[in-house]
């Protein structure tokens, strides 16, 4: 059987961002985001073993959490240059001829954990490309992973568990204990990484954490205290497990055959980069047929 890789194109843009120097198509357009998309991408289907993509992206910044707790991340502080270049990483991705799974209302992480789950048996394994911590929360046993293609590291069930000290159905509680910086979650207050982790892996999830610390039955330092503060904060720590947790309904439409990337991209692809000066990647996936 084959595997499927599922590509987080909205990290993969941001880094290639922060990662690269500015690049400039022929009308001036900054395009130096998507030249290290499309360069990551081509380097992902160079390995024999990539038979089988999708990838997702978020369309607009906001999603349905943002109408859940208003301080969740949004496009605020976003460079304008870098949101102009979503809609042509959507082009390059299509034209390349790879599965694109572009996100409105839902989040790129949620198409990504909603194709996990709905192709898994489909496949001998699927692999999350993407570092993220949230996505951590999809992985099961061997079979679905968690790849940081920058550090060459899989994430399987034991590696989640021994990375953030939790399996991964717990992700989402530990997130909303901890905090997410990233996401806009601002967390509970003195429940650390350690804390969170040692309290999770007694009971669970937040909601079978005992509110009256002479009940617990883990021994953790400040426990009296983190019992008072989530007791405080109970409602806001569910709030923000709800937000941390990907959700698994968003349509998707291909069968697991329509997912395989036929070793050649689509005919526009050479036009595609001539439009936006990236002759230099024009032919690449043709010697890798």
């Amino acid at each position: 059987m084959a595997r499927l890789h599922l590509v987080d194109a909205t990290y993969e843009l941001f880094r290639a961002y922060t990662a690269l120097p500015s690049i400039a198509a022929p009308d001036g357009t900054e395009v130096g985001a998507t030249y290290g998309l499309v360069g990551t991408l081509l380097k992902l289907l160079r390995d024999p073993r990539v038979s089988h993509v999708g990838c997702a992206t978020d369309r607009t910044v906001e999603s349905f959490r943002n109408a859940l707790f208003p301080a969740y991340k949004s496009g605020e502080g976003v460079p304008e240059d870098l949101l102009a270049q979503f809609s042509i990483a959507e082009e390059a991705i299509r034209a390349l001829g790879l599965t694109l799974w572009p996100m409105e209302d839902f989040e790129a992480d949620d198409a990504l954990a909603s194709a996990a789950a709905r192709y898994r048996d489909a496949f001998e394994q699927v692999v999350i490309c993407s570092p993220d911590k949230d996505l951590a929360q999809c992985v099961e046993g061997r079979t679905v992973v968690l790849w940081d293609r920058r550090r060459e590291k899989v994430y399987d069930e034991a590696a989640v568990q021994e990375k953030w000290g939790v399996p991964p159905r717990a992700i989402p509680d530990y997130l909303a204990l901890v905090g997410d910086a990233a996401d806009g979650i601002p967390g509970i207050p003195r429940w650390g990484a350690k804390s969170s982790a040692a309290v999770l892996s007694v009971y669970g999830r937040i909601e079978d954490i005992p509110l009256d610390p002479d009940a617990w039955t883990v021994r953790v330092r400040g426990a009296r205290a983190l019992a008072e503060s989530l007791a405080a904060h109970r409602e806001a720590a569910l709030l923000y497990k709800r937000l941390a947790t990907l959700r698994l309904d968003v349509p998707l439409s291909e069968s697991p055959e329509e997912l395989a990337w036929e070793g050649v991209p689509r005919e526009d692809f050479e036009a595609f980069c001539a439009r936006w000066g990236f002759r230099r990647l024009a032919d690449r996936p043709h010697r890798w047929r």
